[in-house]
């Protein structure tokens, strides 16, 4: 049987592909950033759950932030329904990686727990701001996680975000989205968690890079 509230595991025993999509919506977020950002989350399920084995393997948890919100405990594609964020107040950004970075570990427990393989988590943060509160600490976890190889961390940034920031927190460059392409973004994303879910878990698989149609280099 499950340990836990984990009832999937039982019909799907799948190894599973976790991402974690860090969302900011905070107050700079308003109108047409968020709207399209909701739209990119819809368009990343309907991407990944035409392909039938990644709509078993690959996971989804959604964190906001402004404030930091569970908008998504781990589900697969397939059990996904994607939330109307709403752009409201600050940017935590170091609260929500933390909060992002426990969500993952908790989850890992559960594969373990449940005999369940996976795949090295993904942590996919959006963000058109500057961090409102301490992230030095999270940055550091960010970067020794990264080390240890227990996840990969990604950072976008919308226009006006602080990719000096960023590039401190991520090991990785920082992407800076063009415009309001989240569509293309998250298709990107789609296709490089299909392309993942498709090999052994614990294998290196090589990714796409991302199409300049929306990642632009930061100047």
């Amino acid at each position: 049987m499950p340990i836990g509230n984990n009832a999937d595991f039982a019909t799907n025993q799948e190894p599973r592909c976790p991402v974690v999509l860090l969302l900011d919506n905070s107050g700079s977020m308003s109108g047409q950033p968020i709207q399209q950002l909701n739209q990119g989350v819809a368009v990343f399920k309907q991407s990944v759950e035409q392909d039938a084995l990644a709509k078993l393997r690959v996971e989804v948890g959604i964190i906001s932030f402004g404030p930091v919100r569970m908008c998504q405990d781990f589900v697969t594609i397939d059990q996904f329904v994607p939330p109307q964020l709403k752009a409201e107040e600050l940017t935590p950004m170091g609260e929500a990686i933390n909060y992002a970075l426990d969500l993952l570990e908790n989850r890992k427990a559960d594969y373990h727990n449940n005999g369940i393989q996976y795949y090295r988590p993904w942590v996919f943060l959006i963000t058109d701001g500057s961090p409102t509160d301490t992230w030095q600490p999270a940055a550091q976890r960010v970067r020794q996680g990264e080390n240890d190889k227990k996840f990969s961390f990604f950072a976008v940034g919308v226009q006006g975000a602080d990719m000096g920031i960023l590039s401190q927190i991520a090991t990785r460059s920082p992407m800076l989205l063009n415009g309001l392409d989240f569509k293309s973004m998250f298709l990107w994303l789609s296709a490089s968690l299909t392309q993942v879910s498709h090999s052994q878990p614990g294998a290196n698989t090589m990714i796409q890079t991302p199409a300049i149609t929306w990642n632009q280099v930061a100047t």
